[in-house]
C-alpha cells in the first residue's frame, strides 16, 4: 500500500498568504493560494479573533500544511507582510509571545521542505487578501 510520501508531488509551489483582521485584534480571517503545475488551490478561513499578524501567520502555517498534503519539494512563500517575513528570514527578532508560539510552528514545518520567502506588494497579493475578507464577511 502506498503513503503519502511515495507518491510524487510538484516539485516547486508558490504559496500566496494574507491575512486580514477588523479591529485588531477583531474579526479575522486568512487567504491562501498554492499554485503549481499550472494548477490553483484557493483556501479561505474565518480564524476568530485575532490580530492582524496572528492571521498572517495563521495563512502561512496553512499554506505550509496544504504544500505538505500535496507533497511539494520546493515552496516559494510570498506575502504583503514585511514583519512576518522579516522574522522568518531572521532579520527580525520575534518579540509578541503569541507570535513567537506561532513562529515556531512554522519553524516547524519549514524543516519538512525546502522553503523561500519574499515579500510583494498588496497588489501581487490580491487574490489571498480578497479570500481573507472574504472570509471574515461570510462569518456575519
Amino acid at each position: 500500500m502506498l503513503s503519502n510520501h511515495d507518491i510524487q508531488g510538484p516539485t516547486e509551489v508558490e504559496v500566496y498568504v494574507d491575512g486580514a483582521s477588523r479591529g485588531n485584534p477583531g474579526p479575522a480571517g486568512i487567504g491562501v493560494v498554492l499554485k503549481f503545475d499550472s494548477k490553483r488551490i484557493c483556501l479561505k478561513k474565518f480564524i476568530g479573533n485575532k490580530t492582524n499578524n496572528e492571521a498572517e501567520y495563521l495563512a502561512l502555517l496553512e499554506g505550509l500544511k496544504l504544500a505538505i498534503k500535496i507533497n511539494a519539494k520546493k515552496v516559494r512563500i510570498f506575502s504583503d507582510s514585511e514583519l512576518i517575513i522579516k522574522q522568518l528570514k531572521g532579520e527580525f527578532s520575534v518579540k509578541e509571545i503569541r507570535l513567537s508560539k506561532l513562529y515556531s510552528e512554522v519553524k516547524g514545518l519549514e524543516s519538512l521542505l525546502d522553503v523561500e520567502y519574499s515579500y510583494i506588494s498588496r497588489e501581487s497579493n490580491k487574490l489571498a487578501d480578497e479570500l481573507a475578507n472574504e472570509a471574515i464577511d461570510e462569518s456575519r
